[in-house]
């Protein structure tokens, strides 16, 4: 199952599972004990998060913005011609099979109740 959880909300080893903290920086704040695994690949690029702090963004725009980040093409695609990464798709797919299999917690800086966070869109992708 896919949860998400605030990187300073308490670990709970019971039911986190994976830990995983999806943004683009770790933080002074989070010791390296407060995730199993950082994959800042996950986090909206810093242009697109400083964009929406400064409210140059709506939310809708923000997600419309982060999704179309997670599926650009890598360079890296640019390079093959028939075998294509289309930025996250493997990724998430791999985190969607994790999850049916136990639990995946994806964290970041925001709080625990914010309405707003990257990472709700995130569990949406990976959960569709």
């Amino acid at each position: 199952m896919i949860f998400t959880k605030s990187i300073q909300s308490p670990i709970d080893l019971n039911a986190d599972g994976l830990r995983l903290l999806v943004s683009r920086f770790r933080g002074r704040a989070a010791a390296r004990g407060d995730c199993d695994v950082w994959m800042a690949s996950l986090g909206p690029s810093e242009e697109l998060l400083r964009q929406f702090q400064a409210d140059e963004l709506s939310w809708n725009e923000f997600g419309r913005r982060y999704k179309d980040e997670l599926f650009s093409d890598a360079d890296v695609d640019f390079q093959n011609a028939s075998i294509k990464n289309h930025g996250q798709k493997f990724t998430l797919r791999l985190l969607k099979t994790l999850g049916e299999q136990g639990n995946v917690t994806l964290l970041c800086h925001c709080g625990e109740g914010a309405p707003h966070c990257h990472r709700l869109l995130l569990a949406k992708l990976i959960e569709g």
